[in-house]
């Protein structure tokens, strides 16, 4: 079972969720990604990638080699600090890149899911100084919340399975935490209201 939870822990990673998100999006309800062409997003979607995952884990890897943190799962509080304020800067400049180098327009949808996104990243570095709570819970319960109000205008069922599909997806990434005593139920309770409410509430102020 450890051997399970681990797999589900790396493969629901926390810095996956925003390519998870916008792939899922280009899939089935690609008219939310507007203004990004459907013939381009591959290209926006691997930039996606290098910079919400691949760079915040070669900054991680780099603390681990200096031996700033523990290990790559920083079980401890403390240790979390830093690597995540760096990740809060990497993807805020993700998005003010996007917005001032490729011309989007803040109104655009694909820049309002970039700020939710990074408002659940900045959300989680500022839980981190007071209290230790499951990013992995935060972050796809924070998809939840992004996904289920646009069940309202979606004119198909696909989007209403997707969610579906997270909500199980979040049940079995939170069980997975709690199964590698990675975090304590409370942890994975805070974790995931922390991440739902605010991506919910963004998907109600922004759109």
């Amino acid at each position: 079972m450890d051997l399970l939870a681990r797999i589900v822990s790396v493969v629901f990673h926390p810095l996956l969720m925003a390519t998870y998100l916008f792939g899922l999006f280009m899939v089935v309800m690609p008219s939310v990604l507007d203004p990004v062409p459907y013939e381009g997003f591959q290209s926006f979607l691997m930039l996606i990638f290098l910079v919400t995952f691949l760079l915040p884990v070669v900054n991680i890897l780099m603390f681990k080699l200096f031996g700033s943190i523990s290990s790559l799962a920083m079980p401890h509080r403390r240790e979390r600090i830093v690597p995540f304020i760096l990740i809060t800067l990497l993807y805020c400049a993700m998005t003010y890149l996007f917005h001032q180098k490729v011309r989007m327009d803040w109104n655009d949808n694909f820049i309002k899911l970039l700020i939710i996104i990074d408002a659940l990243v900045i959300m989680s570095m500022l839980a981190t100084f007071f209290y230790k709570v499951s990013v992995h819970s935060l972050s796809v319960c924070g998809l939840i919340g992004i996904v289920l109000p646009l069940n309202k205008i979606a004119e198909e069922n696909s989007i209403f399975y997707s969610t579906l599909a997270l909500i199980v997806i979040a049940g079995v990434v939170m069980s997975a935490r709690l199964q590698l005593n990675a975090h304590t139920p409370r942890e994975v309770l805070v974790g995931s209201v922390l991440g739902f409410t605010t991506s919910f509430a963004g998907m109600l102020i922004l759109f």
